[in-house]
């Protein structure tokens, strides 16, 4: 059965536009750890956070604190840093997604070139801590092929380009079939929404779709329950 993993990073986007520098009796919402509380209780798979190196919206005391309190899967998103590597060793979620990052986006843009020299290397630490590794990237052969030559187990097929254009499906459908037959489990996410949901499910093989930025907006007028089921209801073949 198709999973869902949900990304709650706009919660902490929320929560920073009104508490950049908390001061003492502060108590700052919405918090994401209650909307993931809530979130598994519509029936989700798992939580999806993205600790980036400038803690834009995800903190620290957010990551750790939903390891101690979801029952489902986490999954954080993470550029290949040594002072990021070292909290996910620390932290042990269930999944790693290596990620590009850059300062001045807004949201990721693109898939990760895999082919950088310390990849392998972050990959085996990461295992060795008892961590699923999955590598995010774009619908390429190029890419999907040095992925399984990396160590790692999975990917998340970069569906951006689907979600801009759906005549790009032809891409990730042929990419889940070269991943899969190298070896590879097939997760994806980016720009999926309630109108072209239904349209990746064409893609074989696929594990688990993760998004976020449209059920977090989709919960301003239903709620965040009723937004994670409705997405979850789009996932049923």
């Amino acid at each position: 059965m198709l999973q869902l993993g949900v990304n709650i990073d706009h919660v902490a986007t929320l929560r920073q536009a009104r508490y950049k520098t908390p001061v003492r009796g502060d108590q700052p919402e919405p918090d994401p750890v209650a909307a993931a509380r809530e979130v598994e209780a519509a029936g989700a798979h798992g939580i999806t956070v993205h600790l980036r190196e400038d803690r834009r919206h995800i903190h620290d005391r957010d990551v750790f604190l939903l390891r101690k309190t979801i029952r489902t899967r986490l999954n954080l998103e993470m550029a290949d840093v040594p002072e990021i590597v070292a909290i996910a060793e620390k932290l042990r979620p269930d999944e790693v997604c290596l990620v590009p990052e850059k300062r001045a986006e807004v949201t990721t843009e693109g898939g990760l070139n895999v082919a950088g020299k310390s990849l392998p290397r972050t990959i085996a630490r990461l295992k060795k801590a008892g961590i699923l590794v999955s590598l995010f990237i774009d619908p390429d052969p190029t890419q999907i092929r040095a992925a399984a030559a990396s160590g790692a187990q999975f990917i998340e097929l970069h569906t951006g380009g689907y979600s801009r254009d759906p005549r790009q499906l032809k891409k990730l459908i042929a990419a889940a079939e070269l991943a899969h037959r190298l070896g590879l489990r097939v997760n994806a996410g980016h720009g999926l929404n309630y109108q072209n949901t239904p349209g990746i499910l064409a893609v074989p093989h696929l594990e688990t779709l993760n998004t976020g930025h449209a059920i977090i907006c989709r919960a301003v007028f239903v709620g965040l329950r009723q937004a994670v089921r409705e997405m979850l209801a789009l996932m049923r073949p």
